[in-house]
């Protein structure tokens, strides 16, 4: 079988979940414009209900994630995604039954509470050779983007033809298409990828949470989407006291998220081509907190405003984009699982805080209050991210083994490490477990650099008969 392109099942595995996890995202997203506005209708409404109305997801996602991805390990991964989805469907129509922001809430908590991503992920991994996995991922990655983007154009249109509860039907309408997906075109998974490689260890979590490097990038993520749910609790509403009616907002948002994505491109290009990832991050970050200090600090005009949006969503989404990348990167090999887990959770509870703290500013301090507090926190993270370390350029792999003693497995991770091209190699003796002929045998997990390492030499290492 080539390794220079995705074969027929993982094309099919790509496109099928990157296309469930993008139409979930799409509803999830598609309040952000439009609840600041919507929201003033309900009963009980004041601004931190709000708030909390719109990050509410965030807070059972992240509780969640972890558990249904080692649950998904344990009973399968579609049986279980469906079921987060059913969770979902029901959380979407408890919120487009109820005429109180409270109801609201319960309905976006209960739909945060289907938390799949991580089990969808570790599906993608199941399915995917480990020299394609990084493919899949970005795959997956690419249609997260787009549905926020589609969310920001869709969210407007829906909800001025049929009202909040229609874009809560319209969600629960996407989820029944997202259950059709898993059941009849993702591909059925019979081999397994190794543990470490797809879902959270616990035993693993505590030690990874303290990692230095990989905490600034969990503490970064929860950021950058504090910052993006505080910011939509008064930001719709800024473009209507600039003179644009509601329906029409997408007729903005189209425009600056596709001017934002051209935007961050020569970026892209300079962090990877010139290896300045590092520089290029923090400009990145101190992009971000620049744009908030903006919206700040200018008078609420029409220009004004595009021109702060165009800023914080070219700042946005390189790092929405690069993040992962690099949190790949830096994460120790074979944990990367855990190390997803974390980052999710982080950036689900992210969104959670930003419902909340954006709601509390703006009952105590105002509204135009929220920009300030999320600059001076973004300007928090710009300090803390001059203390990344320089990124080595690396690869993960993960290869099942016929290692069937902790001896040989010691033995064969010296010999690893002594290699040309090996960063670093840990074996595991004893993860597999997927039949009795694999139960006792070691996964190796490798970062390597891909232009020194030999890997049929490799291979034929971990192949040795003991």
């Amino acid at each position: 079988m080539s390794v220079s392109g995705l074969n027929r099942i993982e094309k099919k595995a790509a496109f099928s979940l990157a296309s469930v996890f993008g139409v979930r995202m799409l509803g999830l997203f598609m309040i952000l414009p439009v609840f600041a506005i919507y929201g003033e209708q309900l009963a009980g409404y004041n601004p931190l209900w709000l708030g909390l109305a719109i990050g509410a997801y965030g807070l059972t996602q992240a509780l969640l994630q972890i558990p249904m991805g080692i649950l998904s390990d344990k009973y399968g991964r579609k049986p279980i995604i469906l079921i987060g989805l059913v969770v979902f469907l029901i959380g979407s129509v408890v919120a487009a039954l109820s005429t109180s922001i409270y109801g609201v809430v319960i309905g976006r908590a209960i739909q945060g509470m289907g938390a799949i991503a991580s089990a969808i992920l570790a599906l993608a991994a199941d399915l995917s050779r480990e020299e394609q996995r990084p493919k899949v991922m970005a795959t997956i990655g690419m249609f997260i983007g787009l549905s926020f983007t589609f969310a920001m154009i869709l969210g407007p249109i829906v909800a001025d033809a049929f009202g909040l509860s229609g874009l809560f039907w319209f969600t629960g309408f996407l989820t029944i298409i997202a259950m059709l997906l898993i059941q009849f075109m993702v591909p059925y998974s019979v081999s397994k990828a190794p543990r470490g490689d797809s879902v959270a260890l616990p035993e693993k979590i505590t030690k990874l949470i303290k990692h230095p490097q990989l905490s600034r990038l969990n503490f970064g993520v929860f950021i950058l989407h504090m910052a993006l749910t505080a910011c939509f609790v008064t930001l719709p509403k800024q473009f209507v006291a600039s003179g644009l009616a509601l329906e029409n907002h997408w007729q903005i948002y189209l425009p600056t998220l596709l001017g934002s994505f051209f935007l961050m491109v020569p970026f892209m290009i300079i962090a990877m081509k010139k290896q300045q990832e590092k520089p290029m991050f923090s400009g990145a970050v101190a992009l971000l907190t620049f744009s908030l200090f903006l919206l700040w600090f200018l008078p609420s005009g029409f220009w004004s405003l595009i021109l702060s949006v165009v800023l914080f969503f070219t700042a946005f989404n390189y790092l929405e984009a690069t993040m992962p990348s690099i949190l790949s990167r830096i994460a120790p090999a074979g944990v990367k699982g855990s190390v997803m887990g974390i980052y999710s959770s982080s950036q689900f509870l992210g969104a959670f805080a930003g419902g909340i703290i954006g709601g509390f500013v703006a009952s105590r301090y105002g509204e135009h209050s929220i920009f300030l507090v999320m600059a001076v926190v973004s300007l928090i993270w710009l300090v803390l991210s001059f203390g990344m370390q320089k990124l080595k350029k690396s690869k993960s792999f993960s290869f099942v083994t016929n290692i069937n003693s902790e001896a040989r497995a010691e033995e064969v991770s010296e010999l690893l490490v002594n290699m040309p091209g090996i960063i670093e190699a840990t074996l595991v003796h004893d993860e597999v477990g997927a039949s009795n002929s694999e139960k006792n045998r070691a996964v190796a997990y490798l970062k390597v650099d891909e232009k020194l390492v030999d890997l049929l030499a490799v291979k034929a290492l971990l192949h040795q008969e003991s």
